[in-house]
């Protein structure tokens, strides 16, 4: 799989019981997008960032909501000491990591880099 695949998919629910993406799969989707991290239990991708104000992330936490609406899928968000961003995405319904998590990480780092 490329970056490319994943930034031309399409978030799709996943049903409760569908399988997660075992680690070893997970690890090796990793490399499609750079400043994501396995959270320690292997169940999400981790992201945080710092902005110049508070303004620059809030401006950044509605376009990741925006683009969360559009893909139906939705990360955790937390802004904290006025100018840091962390979000957290996994696949809720099934418990774990599913590609709808690379997709969306994919899709982010995009909107990073045209911010």
């Amino acid at each position: 799989m490329e970056l490319s695949d994943l930034l031309s998919k399409r978030c799709f629910e996943r049903p409760k019981g569908s399988p997660t993406l075992a680690r070893d799969e997970a690890e090796g989707m990793l490399a499609l997008v750079p400043g994501w991290e396995l959270a320690a239990a292997g169940g999400a991708l981790r992201w945080k960032r710092r902005f110049r104000s508070f303004g620059e992330a809030m401006a950044f936490v509605n376009r990741v909501a925006a683009l969360a609406e559009a893909e139906g899928h939705h990360p955790d968000i937390r802004v904290y000491s006025y100018r840091w961003v962390e979000l957290e995405l996994s696949t809720h319904s099934i418990g774990g990591l599913s590609e709808n998590d690379f997709i969306m990480a994919a899709k982010t780092n995009r909107l990073v880099a045209t911010a």
